[in-house]
This record gives structure tokens, C-alpha cells and sequence, in this order.
């Protein structure tokens, strides 16, 4: 009997949606879920706990109560033994730390999480290099080795360990970010120590390459091409370090993890919510494009830091009016391994999949392969 521990933060990028660049520090959660926030982390899991449904007679789960565990396992039908109880109405970072605790003392043999990078954190100060972890990404911050490339990727890593596949065991970053800092336009990486993690490199991510882009001659390039082919629609610019330069070159102000729109070269939102978003440009009346970048070392176009471009947003938009951004230096370093949409609806992954376009300079475009969540 495979014994599996599951721990999830229910509140795991909440703020994502709602332009709070995450869920750390007092106040945050409930200030999301006042603006209508939703939290996802229990569907991120449940994407990941699927896959191992076949199996269900071989996986007993250790869990936690309500929507750190208890939740998710009673719905998809798994044998589950709840061995850590929290308040229901209010979950905190010792939470997380007392289940590691509890889950660790019942012998499990791998211990699945659903968070950000805060999560991993936690996870980290209780557990360091010397027990078997593995991240299902849930959070707006994931800079972290430790997490699958998407929920699917989770539970297939999962299903090969159950099988009694080998799996070899490396040794992963805990990186996080200062979310204050961050929502000041500051980025402050830190390492937070190491956890082991199942090395299968088709589903674990890279840590994630930060720094500002070097090749500032091919930076212009690609925001000049953008430039010129400006018109009158609205313009929604995602975030990272490559957007970010387009905006400076336009001489408008830019928010690094979140998301601003643009008219006939003026800002006219910055750092807008999901809601605010999707009710700027379903009014539209000259159109709407969307400008976006792929996230260094991991390949991510939807489902890290953008949380304001859900799937009905980029519905609204449709995939014939995206533009994505990368030097080739950029994706050259993905290895071949395709871009990711992990939007959180599965039918509209599939509809992103296939080739997309990418602008690499003036005038200078390559196709890459886009793929859905596995």
C-alpha cells in the first residue's frame, strides 16, 4: 500500500486574480476574497489526484481536515486517514508546519503539497533535505524546483512512484520571493534550503531563471515590432521582465508581476484585477490584443503570476489576437520542451495547444509548440 500525504493551502494564490501578487501577509486572503477572489488550490489538486484514480486500491492518503486535504480525497473517492485537525475557518503557515509534522510521523512515503512558494517554505523548515516532497504548483509564486511543471505533471510522478517505476531522487531549490517588496516593483529572490524531490525532468520544473534580460539591442528589437503594429484596439500587457521593457520603451509605467492595459500608446489601467479586466474588454469597441511572455527556464505562458488572465479572459481575447514576446536566447534555454498554458480549464489548454507564434525581434518571428498540462 502506497502511503501517500496530502497537505494543501486552501488560500494558495488567492490574491493572484485580484492584482495582490499572492496570499502572504496579514489581511491578504481576506482582502482577496472581499474583492471576489476565489481560491483554486483544492481544484489544482484534484487535477493532480485524478490521474491516480486507477490506482485508488494501492494509495491510502494521510491528510489533513476540511480544504487541506480531507475535502479533495472524500470527493475522488481515495482511502483517507485524517491525522491533523486545524480550524476551519482560518488556516496559517504553522498549520501547514504542524501537518508536515504529523504526516512525517505516520512513515508516508512521499509527501504531496498544493501551494506557492511560501508553501514550500513551510514544508521546508519542517522537513529540509531528508525526506521525499513533491509540489503541486497552486500559488502566483513559483520559483521553486520543487513543484511539477502543472497539477497533471504532479499526479503522473505520483502514478510511476506507485507503480514501482524507478524514480530517481534529486536534491531541488526553495526559492521565494518579499511579496511586500514585490508589490512595490521589487523583486528580492532568496534561497530557503533544498528538498528532494522525484527527478523526472518532463514533469518537474526548473528553478525559475530570473534577472533582467541581457540583450537589451534584441529587446528593442522586439518592442519596436510591437510598436509599429499598434492601432486602436486595447492592449493588454501581461507581466515579466520582457513586457516590462516594451512598456518602458512605450514611456509608460509597468507593473513586473501583474497585469496593465494600453490605449493608442496611454496607460488606462495598471495592475487591474481579473474582474476589471474582463469587464474592460468585453466593452471594447475597437478590439482587444494581449501581450504576453513566457516565464525564464519553465516555459509558462498561463498559470504563473497571471492569474488576471483566467480562462474567460482569454476567451474574450481569443488565441488569434496573442502576442508572445521571447528573445531566442530565452527559448533556446527551454531545451525543446514546449511552452505550457495551464490555465486551470483543460479545454481551453487543449485549444492553446499546437504552434504559436513568437515575436524574436524586428520583423522576426519562429513557431514553437505550445502544449496543455499532462
Amino acid at each position: 500500500m502506497f502511503k501517500l500525504g496530502l497537505i494543501i493551502n486552501p488560500i494558495a494564490g488567492i490574491g493572484g486574480s485580484v492584482a495582490l501578487k499572492g496570499s502572504d501577509g496579514e489581511g491578504i486572503a481576506e482582502k482577496a476574497m472581499a474583492l471576489g477572489a476565489v481560491a483554486k488550490s483544492n481544484d489544482r489538486a484534484k487535477q493532480a489526484l485524478e490521474i491516480l484514480k486507477p490506482y485508488q486500491e494501492q494509495i491510502t492518503i494521510y491528510t489533513v481536515n476540511n480544504d487541506m486535504g480531507e475535502y479533495t480525497a472524500k470527493a475522488l473517492g481515495f482511502n483517507y486517514q485524517i491525522i491533523h485537525q486545524v480550524d476551519q475557518d482560518k488556516t496559517t503557515a504553522q498549520d501547514t508546519e504542524d501537518a508536515v509534522d504529523a504526516l512525517l510521523a505516520q512513515n508516508i512515503d512521499l509527501l504531496l503539497f498544493a501551494g506557492g512558494d511560501g508553501t514550500a517554505r513551510n514544508v521546508c523548515a519542517k522537513v529540509g533535505d531528508t525526506f521525499p516532497v513533491l509540489g503541486i504548483p497552486a500559488g502566483c509564486k513559483i520559483h521553486s524546483g520543487v513543484y511539477a511543471v502543472t497539477p497533471k505533471a504532479a499526479g503522473r510522478i505520483v502514478e510511476l512512484m506507485v507503480t514501482n517505476q524507478l524514480v530517481t531522487l534529486t536534491e531541488a531549490d526553495v526559492m521565494d520571493i518579499d511579496e511586500s517588496l514585490f508589490r512595490e516593483g521589487v523583486v528580492k529572490a532568496k534561497r530557503y534550503g533544498e528538498m528532494q524531490v522525484p527527478a523526472e525532468l518532463r514533469y518537474v520544473q526548473a528553478v525559475k531563471a530570473g534577472g533582467k534580460e541581457s540583450d537589451e539591442l534584441v529587446l528593442q528589437d522586439i518592442a519596436a515590432d510591437v510598436i509599429n503594429k499598434m492601432e486602436d484596439e486595447l492592449y493588454v500587457i501581461g507581466s515579466g521582465s520582457t513586457t516590462a521593457f516594451l512598456m518602458e520603451e512605450l514611456g509608460l509605467d509597468n507593473t513586473l508581476l501583474g497585469v496593465d492595459v494600453i490605449q493608442d500608446h496611454a496607460l488606462i489601467a495598471s495592475d487591474i484585477t481579473e474582474p476589471e479586466l474582463y469587464n474592460l474588454i468585453t466593452e471594447a469597441a475597437n478590439g482587444v490584443k494581449l501581450v504576453i511572455t513566457l516565464i525564464g527556464g519553465q516555459g509558462h505562458i498561463f498559470g504563473r503570476g497571471n492569474q488576471q488572465l483566467s480562462p474567460r479572459v482569454i476567451r474574450a481575447i481569443g488565441k488569434d489576437n496573442i502576442t508572445i514576446i521571447a528573445t531566442k536566447t530565452k527559448i533556446n534555454a527551454l531545451n525543446n520542451r514546449p511552452l505550457i498554458a495551464d490555465t486551470g480549464d483543460g479545454e481551453l489548454d487543449q485549444e492553446l495547444s499546437g504552434y504559436m507564434s513568437i515575436t524574436t525581434g524586428y520583423n522576426d518571428q519562429v513557431l514553437y509548440p505550445v502544449s496543455s498540462p499532462e
